[in-house]
């Protein structure tokens, strides 16, 4: 099977085109990735010289450069998005753009070369801010709160469209948090942790109660692929990691897995609309597709702490630039990022 992957220079894209080419020789991958400012082809050192790998840089805004990427696979693994909430509430143009016409455009020309199967990788903020206790199945409504994930439900929505309209074969899967190597390090997590072994502040959002459900990318790539290679099309499935823990008590286990203090907890201004709680029901998966979460949370938290110890070069490299501007401006300098954002709503558009 020829897989062309979207997106596969960022994080969970990457990690999954490691997992794909580690598995099997019956599958080749074809990476096609925009290389903005999460997109790294360090990221996939380890296969660049694979002969069953592939990059191509390209916008999946492009249909030219999409098609002729696509022409010759058998399947589609769509995982390039603008997926950061902070940045969508900041600059919510590019998230659309790339969220939506994107994916129309991946769809379109996917119809155009008849793939044979579409797997749309979307997210468990769609369904929303969840009610204390309450977990979302895949017949949950979605209730999306930021621009990133109201984007991402209407990719969803434009994905099941196709599958009822035109027969198109697509499945959707929702994740849960996820975390491991290679995540780039302005995601709650990969910071938490980078800070702590740095000696500094950690910044937590507001009282630090809000609660994620924690998913090992590996485990994800599990998943996706088991989709992609079983999911009945015109699916949706959900793939959490059962872990669901609130922030406050997250950013605890990180300092005490580094051997810091707890005095670097930073609380900072909450960011606007903040959900509270995302928690996901895995049964389908699990019932159809045999797949469940296999790295226990502790175990993934140690290892990532200590890839990231070990790593000091990729975290060289991603901090440069347009990282450390980002940070700068949206934690250091919070209160008058948010200021300025406060301002901006109440001007008339241009």
């Amino acid at each position: 099977m020829k897989i062309l992957v979207t997106g596969g220079a960022g994080f969970i894209g990457s990690n999954f085109i490691s997992h794909v080419l580690g598995l099997s020789k019956d599958h080749t991958v074809v990476n096609y990735d925009k290389l903005t400012y999460a997109g790294n082809l360090a990221n996939l050192e380890s296969v660049a010289d694979n002969p069953r790998y592939s990059f191509i840089k390209g916008d999946i805004c492009d249909p030219v450069a999409v098609e002729a990427a696509m022409a010759g696979c058998q399947t589609v693994v769509h995982f390039a998005a603008e997926s950061h909430v902070d940045r969508s509430i900041y600059e919510p143009a590019p998230v659309i753009e790339t969220n939506v016409t994107g994916t129309f455009v991946l769809l379109q020309i996917a119809r155009k070369l008849n793939i044979k199967k579409f797997v749309h990788v979307s997210t468990d903020e769609v369904y929303g801010d969840m009610p204390p206790s309450a977990f979302a199945d895949e017949n949950s409504p979605l209730q999306p709160s930021s621009p990133y994930s109201a984007s991402k439900a209407s990719s969803d929505l434009i994905v099941r469209s196709y599958v009822r309209t035109f027969a198109f074969p697509a499945v959707i899967t929702r994740a849960s948090n996820n975390y491991g190597p290679f995540q780039f390090p302005e995601k709650f997590l990969p910071l938490m942790i980078t800070n702590a072994l740095d000696g500094k502040p950690v910044p937590i959002y507001g009282d630090g109660k809000q609660e994620r459900d924690w998913l090992h990318v590996t485990d994800h790539c599990r998943g996706i692929l088991a989709v992609l290679e079983r999911g009945r099309i015109g699916e949706v499935y959900n793939i959490g990691g059962l872990d669901v823990l609130e922030n406050l008590t997250m950013a605890r286990h990180v300092l005490r897995a580094a051997g810091k203090s707890e005095s670097l907890l930073s609380h900072v201004k909450d960011r606007p609309g903040h959900d509270r709680r995302y928690a996901l029901t895995c049964h389908k998966i699990e019932r159809e597709l045999g797949w469940k979460p296999c790295v226990p949370l502790e175990d993934g938290l140690r290892q990532t702490i200590d890839w990231y110890r070990a790593n000091t070069k990729w975290m060289a490299g991603v901090r440069r630039g347009e990282y450390r501007t980002y940070y700068q401006k949206y934690y250091e300098n919070r209160d008058s990022s948010l200021h300025a954002i406060a301002q901006s709503g109440r001007k008339a558009p241009s």
